[in-house]
């Protein structure tokens, strides 16, 4: 017997997010979701028994941990209709011998497909891409789904500045609640931290670091990925899980939070036509507003950088 996957939302009158990829990533923001208690939440995946299973677990653990929204897990996207947000993280993970530039082709064809079904189910919903190559499949998502900028973006900068930011705290001996950072550019090598915006309890980062030292902070940052790719033999799920269930809260809580996105740039930073990390202020309607913040030009050289390998990987794209 299903467990009321058709009724779970009106019964209780929740509004409802949508994870599409019941793997490491998307069980795990899943369950950050439900820990939060506020919205009911769908999980799909392409293997028989997978969401069901995770989203029957997650649901059991919510005795112990004292949240209740209905997590519902089916192969069948009917389960997702009117959702709020749809978090897509279906796609082949990367492994050890494999480039993430290795991963578009494949991917393309997969996140083309979810986006496809997942807009039809809910065609006012904000869609989250974390499959990768992230900005790549970005261009993907929009290009399929036809909507606005605002409501189609991806997750990468919030996690490479959470990795920088652990970084920064470890070697300054400070609390991590105390850094404040910020990773602009493309989801890979050519990522930019910005040290210039940098900073601890206030404090210049420079002022506290000796620039070589940095230079190994943003170094580890940038292969970042690669590092527990190398470790775990695929890639991250803790902090990226986390990381889009950030910024679903800051859509489905209208908190308008300034997070480093993968946001459709139209001459902001002189990028035309390209997804690319940056400041932006996420609330009800998506993405609501860009940041454009003032780099040094050794700063604004790595973001052109950046972009440039992005638009090599996405004219790859066949779409």
């Amino acid at each position: 017997m299903e467990l009321g996957r058709h009724e779970f939302t009106a019964a209780k009158g929740r509004r409802k997010v949508t994870v599409v990829g019941a793997g490491n990533v998307g069980a795990t923001c899943a369950q950050e979701l439900a820990n939060g208690d506020y919205c009911d939440v769908a999980l799909v995946d392409i293997k028989e028994g997978l969401a069901e299973g995770k989203a029957l677990d997650i649901n059991q653990a919510g005795a112990v941990l004292g949240y209740e929204p209905r997590v519902v897990g089916s192969t069948e996207y009917d389960i997702t209709a009117g959702s709020d947000v749809v978090v897509i993280t279906a796609g082949v993970p990367r492994t050890g011998d494999m480039s993430r530039d290795d991963l578009v082709s494949t991917n393309e064809k997969i996140v083309g497909s979810v986006t496809e079904q997942v807009v039809g189910q809910s065609p006012d919903a904000i869609l989250i891409i974390v499959s990768n190559p992230l900005d790549a499949m970005c261009h993907v998502a929009k290009n399929v789904s036809g909507w606005p900028k605002n409501r189609v973006f991806g997750m990468a900068g919030i996690l490479d500045t959470a990795r920088f930011s652990t970084f920064i705290a470890w070697a300054t001996g400070a609390s991590l609640k105390d850094v404040t950072a910020m990773v602009l550019g493309g989801h890979g090598d050519q990522m930019v931290s910005v040290v210039s915006a940098t900073t601890v309890g206030g404090v210049p980062l420079r002022k506290l670091l000796p620039d070589d030292q940095i230079e190994q902070l943003v170094a580890r940052t940038a292969k970042g990925g690669g590092e527990l790719v190398g470790l775990l033999g695929t890639s991250a799920w803790y902090a990226p899980g986390a990381a889009a269930t950030q910024m679903v809260d800051s859509i489905m809580l209208d908190e308008k939070r300034v997070l480093p996105c993968t946001a459709y740039l139209e001459g902001e930073y002189g990028i035309d036509d390209l997804y690319m990390g940056v400041p932006v202020k996420l609330g009800a309607e998506g993405i609501e507003e860009i940041f454009e913040l003032e780099l040094s030009d050794e700063e604004q050289d790595e973001l052109r950088a950046s972009a440039d390998a992005v638009r090599e990987v996405v004219g790859v794209l066949s779409t």
